[in-house]
This record gives structure tokens, sequence and C-alpha cells, in this order.
């Protein structure tokens, strides 16, 4: 009997092991964005760059990241999911380490671009894994959970770095995301069984689907608008009179109504006959609670709350129930291409979003005008929210 509650013990500690694996493969990709949000005041003031420049920072991150991403479904299919994850954390200890010893900008640009791998790999992985290893009444809540963990990295962001800078300086806030990449890297080698890699020895690109192609255009517009929300939002708030430091927690109200939103939201979307209105519904609140940031002025940092809760609890959560919808549908492709794809559509949006706005305001010399694309951008996503749909139906009837 203590043998059996012991195997039970164990089989319960390692499920709990590989649910915060999967969580902290999505978190520590993405804290390139955040920490280089909250913490990009003290970067440019010390490396003597110009806070604008923190969008092709981000760029060059998530830039890459697309591309990879093209083949990264592919090469985690052809790696096995073990040696991926493991190549996944290792990229994000390089990519740190490379920060914290940064001289000037363009050491800031490769750090980042590192960051690029880890990124391309961790959704085709963790989504390989979930189809792996969770049974299929579980995937969706899974899906949700393991994308909390983007949110949880501009909770750490937002709550730990900022501490840690201030105290110590920004160089050892980076410095100790090190140990726990490596930390984690030594957790994959034993809890991920080890499992042949397999190809079908052809690299060739296959264009997505109608379904996939729908949903990675929405991505890339709502991309477009939450990467340049984050990055200047903290910038944003202290040219309204607000303190760097309670700017810096905007960045962690945003990541804990995201987690929230990816936890709770996607099981939702997974009993939906069709999500695609869900993604509408969400899509078109995140527009307003960018427009409700918009009217911020010296007297009125309350409207910035609302719009950080209000973009973390519904632009934030679109990406987790696209992803789910790719784990449940198989319409939209085998899983870990399906993912790359979503992947690449993703990470442009992320890429381009930042430097986008950051030229606009240059060209029109009003940061309104920026807000203002942004906000267009998600009304065109909402558009297409309604094509999706419509391909969906199509294709169900079609079946019938």
């Amino acid at each position: 009997m203590l043998t059996a509650a012991y195997k039970t013990t164990t089989v319960a500690m390692t499920a709990v092991a590989f649910q915060f694996l999967l969580v902290f493969a999505m978190t520590l990709p993405m804290l390139i964005l955040y920490a280089t949000s909250t913490l990009g005041l003290l970067l440019s003031a010390d490396l003597k760059f110009e806070t604008a420049s923190l969008g092709y920072l981000i760029m060059s991150s998530f830039g890459l990241a697309a591309v990879l991403s093209l083949y990264a479904g592919r090469v985690v299919d052809f790696l096995g999911s073990r040696q991926a994850l493991l190549t996944l954390f290792i990229a994000v200890a390089m990519a740190f380490l490379l920060i914290t010893v940064a001289t000037d900008f363009d050491s800031l640009i490769l750090a980042a671009a590192c960051c690029g791998i880890a990124q391309a790999l961790s959704n085709p992985v963790t989504n390989l894994l979930i189809a792996q290893q969770i049974p299929p009444q579980k995937k969706a809540w899974v899906v949700g959970l393991k994308q909390s963990g983007v949110q949880l990295a501009a909770l750490v962001a937002g709550l730990l770095l900022p501490a840690i800078a201030f105290q110590f300086g920004w160089r050892t806030a980076f410095a100790v995301i090190v140990p726990v990449a490596l930390l984690f890297g030594l957790v994959t080698v034993f809890i991920i069984p080890r499992r042949n890699g397999f190809t079908n020895n052809s690299w060739s690109l296959v264009p997505p689907n109608g379904s996939l192609g729908w949903l990675m255009a929405i991505q890339f517009c709502v991309a477009i608008s939450l990467s340049a929300f984050v990055t200047f939002l903290p910038a944003f708030a202290t040219q309204q009179g607000m303190a760097l430091l309670w700017a810096d927690m905007l960045i962690a109200v945003f990541g804990v109504m995201g987690m929230l939103s990816r936890i709770l939201l996607t099981p939702i979307g997974a009993k939906l006959k069709d999500e695609s209105s869900l993604l509408f519904i969400l899509i078109a609140v995140a527009a307003c609670a960018m427009f409700v940031t918009l009217q911020t002025d010296n007297h009125s940092h309350w409207r910035l709350w609302i719009g950080a809760a209000g973009m973390g609890f519904t632009a934030v959560a679109t990406n987790a129930i696209a992803m789910s919808m790719l784990v449940r549908d198989s319409g939209f492709g085998a899983v870990t291409v399906a993912s790359s794809y979503l992947s690449v559509a993703f990470f442009s949006g992320f890429a381009l979003g930042p430097a986008l706005f950051a030229s606009i305001g240059r060209y029109s010399a009003d940061p309104q005008v920026s807000w203002g694309v942004l906000i267009g951008v998600l009304s065109i996503a909402c558009v297409l929210t309604k094509a999706l749909a419509n391909k969906r139906r199509q294709r169900s009837q079609a079946m019938q």
C-alpha cells in the first residue's frame, strides 16, 4: 500500500513539474519583451541611446523569431520534444548572460536576437508535449495554463526585476534569469522522456490552409497593437506624470490580468462551437481599453490602470485561444507546423509593432496618432474574425 501511495505521489509531483516546465518554457523567452519595457529607461540612460530605439530592440528579437518559426515546427519534430526544450532554455540563458555584459545598444541587439531562438521554439515544442502527454479533455486547460506563462513574464518584469534593478542595478536584474533558465534545462533532462525525433526528409514549406491563414492574419494584427502597447506604456505613463515605479506596476497588472484571462477563457472558448465569436468580443474590448488609455492626462492616471487591465484580460487571451484551436482542431493542419505558422504571424506583428509606433510618432510629432493607428489595427482584426468564422462554417458544411 505504501508503495502504491508513493507511486501515486510521484506521478502527481511529476505532473505538476511538467506543467511548471510548460509555463516557464513560455515565460522565459518572453521576458525580453517585458524586461525591456520596465527597465528600458534605465538601459537607455546607462548605455546612451534614445528610448524610442527600444522598438528596434524588440524587432531584433521577434523578427528573428518570426523567420525561424517558419521551420521551428520541423526542427522540433527532428530534434524531439526533449532536446528542443533543452535548446530553448539554453538559448534563454545565453541571451540574458549577453545582456548582463552589454556595453552598447548593438550588444543588446545581439543578445535580444539570441532570445528569438527560444521564442521560435516555445509554441511548437510546448504544443507537441501537450499533444503527446495530456489527455484530450484537459488539453484546452493546459494550453491556457502554459500560455499564461507569457503573462507571468509580465508579472515578473513588473514586480521583481524593477525591485532588483533599483537596488542592485539593471545588470543584476537580468543576470538572475540565467541560473533560472539553466535550472529548468536540468529539470527537462529528468522529467521529459527521451523520444526519437522524426522527419519526412522534406524541409519544403507547405502553404497554410485557408482557416490557418485567417487566424494568422488576426494574430498578426493583435500582436502589432499588443507589443507596441506593452513596450511604450511605461514611457507613456511617465510622460503623463506617473512615477517610474508605478509605471512599471502597470506591466505587473497587465500580466496578472493576462494570466487570469488565459487560464479562464481558454477552456470557455473550447466549449464553443466556434471560438471566432469570442475572439471578436475580446479584440473589440481591447480596442476600447486602448482608447481609454489614450485619454490619459496628468489628472487621470486611473485610465492607465483600466487600459493595462483591459488589454491584459482581452488581447492577451486571444493568442491562448488561437493555440488551443490548433491543438484541438486538425483542420488547421499538423499541430507543430500550424503552431509554427501562427508563431510566424504573431512574432512578425510583435517585431513590427514597437518600431511602427515609434516611426509614426516621430513622423507625426504627435504620440496620439500612434495610439490611434493601433486602435485601427485592432479594428481590422475584428473584421478578420468574421472572415475566419465564415471559413470554418464553410468547411464544417462541406464535411457534412
